[in-house]
C-alpha cells in the first residue's frame, strides 16, 4: 500500500521502486472507496500483516483476515447483525459437513449459535472484569478480562458469543463514527467467543468535514490520506463494516491452545524462517 491505514503505527515499511511502500495493514481504506464507487456490499479475503511486538498465543505477524464492509446501514447495528448471521450460517455449515470429524479429532464440538447474540458496553464489561483497581480507567479488555466477560455471559445467557461495543475515542481509529450525544464514545464493536476476540467493526464517518475534524484531533495530517479523504469530499452512503481473523476463528472452533497450531507458516517477532 502507498499509505499505512488505521493510525499509521505497527506497519512493515518497504522500497518499492524508488517509493516508499507499506505491506497491507487492513484493507479499510480500499473497502470504503469501493462503497464510495457504489459497490454496496464488500467482501474481501487476504493476507494482513502487524508490526507488533506481541508474544502471545493470539498474535502474528502475518494473518488471514475476512472483511466485510455494508453500505446504507441505518446504525452500527446493521453490522453486527449482518456478521451474527454470517457466521451462524458458516458454523451450520462446518458442523453439517465436519462436524463428527472435529469431535473425533479436536475433541471438541460444533455449536451452532442462536441469534441474536449477546450484547454489552464496554463500560459494563469493564465492570464484569475489574477485579481490582488497576482495571479503571481502561479503554479495553485485556485478555482476562475477555474471558471474565465470556464465562458470565455464558453463564447467564447460555451463549458463547458476546459482542461489546461503544469503545472510547482514545481505543479506535479516527474514522470510526461518534454517535450523536456521545462524543467520547465510538459505534463500534468487538466480538469474543469463547474469550478471545475474533473481530472489531464500527459504522464509519461518512461526512468529510467530520473525518477532517476527527483525525486532526488524534494528530494525523491530512495530506497523506488525501486520496482517501477526497473520496468522501461529494458524498459517501452510511456505511459500515469489520474485520475477522480467520486464524482465531479457527483456533476457537476446533479448541486449539495457540495461533501457531491453526497456521500453516506461522509468523511472529521471532519466526520469519522457514
Amino acid at each position: 500500500m502507498g499509505t499505512a491505514s488505521e493510525s499509521g503505527a505497527e506497519v512493515f515499511a518497504l522500497g518499492y521502486f524508488g517509493r516508499p511502500g507499506y505491506l497491507a495493514q487492513s484493507p479499510q481504506f480500499y473497502k470504503q472507496l469501493a462503497i464510495a464507487a457504489g459497490i454496496d456490499r464488500v467482501f474481501e479475503v487476504g493476507p494482513v500483516f502487524r508490526a507488533e511486538p506481541s508474544f502471545t498465543s493470539r498474535h502474528a505477524t502475518e494473518f488471514t483476515g475476512v472483511d466485510v464492509e455494508l453500505a446504507w446501514i441505518d446504525s452500527v447495528e446493521d453490522v453486527m447483525s449482518f456478521e451474527e448471521r454470517m457466521l451462524t450460517h458458516v458454523l451450520a455449515t462446518v458442523a453439517a459437513a465436519h462436524g463428527p470429524a472435529i469431535t473425533e479429532h479436536f475433541q471438541t464440538e460444533v455449536t451452532v449459535p442462536q441469534v441474536p447474540f449477546p450484547r454489552l458496553s464496554l463500560a459494563e464489561a469493564l465492570r464484569i472484569s475489574a477485579a481490582d483497581a488497576e482495571s479503571a480507567g481502561r479503554d479495553d479488555l485485556d485478555p482476562a478480562g475477555e474471558r471474565a466477560v465470556s464465562a458470565r455471559v455464558l453463564a447467564e445467557t447460555g451463549h458463547e458469543f458476546a459482542f461489546v461495543t461503544e469503545y472510547p475515542v482514545s481505543a479506535r481509529p479516527f474514522y470510526h463514527l461518534r454517535p450523536d450525544g456521545k462524543p467520547q464514545l465510538t459505534a463500534s464493536f468487538d466480538l469474543l467467543w469463547k474469550g478471545l476476540e475474533i473481530t472489531t467493526g464500527a459504522q464509519r464517518e461518512h461526512r468529510y468535514d467530520v473525518l477532517l475534524a476527527q483525525a486532526a484531533q488524534q494528530g494525523l495530517s491530512p495530506d497523506p490520506m488525501r486520496w482517501y479523504l477526497d473520496c468522501f469530499r461529494y458524498g459517501c452512503p452510511p456505511h459500515g463494516g469489520f474485520g475477522l481473523g480467520l486464524g482465531r476463528l479457527l483456533m476457537v472452533l476446533l479448541g486449539l491452545g495457540s495461533l501457531r497450531d491453526a497456521t500453516f507458516l506461522f509468523r511472529g517477532p521471532n519466526r520469519l524462517t522457514p
